[in-house]
């Protein structure tokens, strides 16, 4: 084999290494990625079932229930349009309460219930996920114009 084919042997094998470890990082950080849906967006149907992904808004009053077996909780998000009840088994942040902006991590059920692993509370009386005040913001300003 000349010099010239060994070299253009070396830079195919160069590239097929890095093709593929940028194929491995990519289906890393598919398989790792959790979107964010609105309680109007999981309605609607845009939201994965049987996928791992995050639900965001108000807690919704009232709607705070917690179960004989001490340890799960049942509540409802809602952005104001719609509203999607939650299962939790776990302790709640400190801060959780209804009225008060959480964002929750998990799978939506075949029946419509979101059946949370995780769920993250506010850290202060002002704060609400970004994600989630864009969608209160959303479902109000929705909600006006429906109104005659």
């Amino acid at each position: 084999m000349t010099a010239r084919g060994k070299r253009l042997t070396l830079i195919l094998a160069a590239l097929a290494l890095l093709g593929g470890a940028t194929a491995l990082v990519l289906s890393a950080m598919r398989e790792n990625l959790v979107f964010f849906h609105t309680p109007s967006e999981v309605a609607e149907g845009k939201a994965p079932v049987g996928r791992t992904f995050r639900i965001g808004g108000m807690v919704a009053e009232g709607s705070l229930e917690r179960l004989p077996d001490g340890v799960t909780v049942r509540f409802a998000v809602t952005d104001t349009a719609k509203t999607i009840p939650v299962v939790y088994r776990g302790a709640l942040p400190d801060l959780f309460s209804e009225g008060k902006g959480a964002v929750a991590q998990g799978q939506l059920g075949p029946d419509g219930v979101f059946v949370a692993s995780e769920v993250l509370a506010k850290h202060d009386e002002n704060y609400m996920p970004v994600e989630a005040q864009h969608a209160v913001d959303q479902a109000q300003r929705a909600a006006a114009t429906l109104e005659p």
